[in-house]
C-alpha cells in the first residue's frame, strides 16, 4: 500500500495579511523620514546611520520578498500537464 500525502493548501501571497504589514513596516524604516533635520549622526561601516539603515531595509525587504517567493507562491495548477 503506497501512503498517498494530503495536498497542501496554500492561500496566495496576495491574500496574506502579514505579508503586507511587513512590507509596510519595512517600507517605512527604509525611508529617513524619522531622523531630526540637522542632527549629527553617526558613521557606522563608512555609511551614515540614515543610509546604513536604509541598506539594511532593503536587504531585509529583498530577503522577504525571496522568502515569499519561494514558500507561498503557486506556481503549478491542477490539470496542468506538461
Amino acid at each position: 500500500m503506497s501512503e498517498q500525502k494530503a495536498p497542501i493548501i496554500r492561500k496566495e501571497p496576495i491574500q496574506q495579511a502579514w505579508i503586507w504589514v511587513s512590507f509596510f513596516l519595512i517600507i517605512l524604516l527604509m525611508v529617513p523620514w524619522y531622523y531630526t533635520e540637522g542632527a549629527v549622526q553617526p558613521i557606522v561601516f563608512g555609511f551614515p546611520l540614515w543610509a546604513f539603515v536604509s541598506l539594511v531595509m532593503c536587504a531585509v525587504l529583498s530577503a522577504l520578498i525571496s522568502y515569499v517567493l519561494k514558500h507561498y507562491w503557486v506556481m503549478d495548477e491542477e490539470g496542468e500537464v506538461d
